[in-house]
């Protein structure tokens, strides 16, 4: 969260909460005069996310979102950071998740991907992968951590201005293919 600069007010959407472990943490970072979305495809996970909000009190900084494998389904302009942690590789539709979450970033809204370097099958995103598919969809890299155990940070911003998005034709996917 450091490397990110997320501090008080902060809007962050965790893309793929889960059990909401960043979910929980984003909150308390960001304060009251913040805002978490908390997104996942899953309902059961999104229902016992929402038992545990409720349990912690954090139900006035947090909004579940279901989304979609292709649609984060989050309001438009209404996010300074798009976070998704270690769970890139398990993105189904990677072109139109991204394509999609565009919308949802605020002027100077950034993306960013935590994820190992491993193939997608062993859990992981190869950095160049990664890169080539956000690049795919005109998003532009701006910082890379190395971070502990072959984890990495990688940061992007959306094409500006926003209507420079690629058109979802236009998309020529990455090799290696996603396996």
């Amino acid at each position: 969260m450091n490397l990110l600069g997320v501090n008080s007010g902060f809007v962050v959407a965790d893309i793929g909460a889960g059990s909401g472990y960043y979910t929980v943490r984003l909150a308390r970072r960001v304060g009251p005069s913040g805002h978490v979305y908390a997104e996942d495809i899953v309902p059961d996970y999104l229902a016992r996310l929402a038992r545990r909000v409720a349990s912690e009190g954090l139900e006035g900084s947090i909004t579940i979102v279901r989304g979609e494998p292709h649609d984060p389904r989050l309001p438009a302009a209404s996010v300074d950071l798009a976070l998704l942690v270690h769970m890139y590789h398990e993105v189904a539709q990677p072109y139109g998740l991204l394509w999609n979450l565009r919308p949802a970033l605020r002027p100077g809204g950034r993306v960013a991907v935590i994820d190992a370097r491993k193939v997608t099958a062993q859990h992981g995103t190869p950095p160049d992968l990664l890169r080539c598919e956000l690049a795919a969809v005109g998003y532009r890299q701006t910082a890379f951590y190395d971070l502990q155990e072959d984890t990495y940070l990688a940061v992007f911003v959306p094409p500006s201005p926003p209507n420079s998005l690629i058109s979802p034709s236009a998309i020529k996917p990455c090799l290696p293919s996603r396996s």
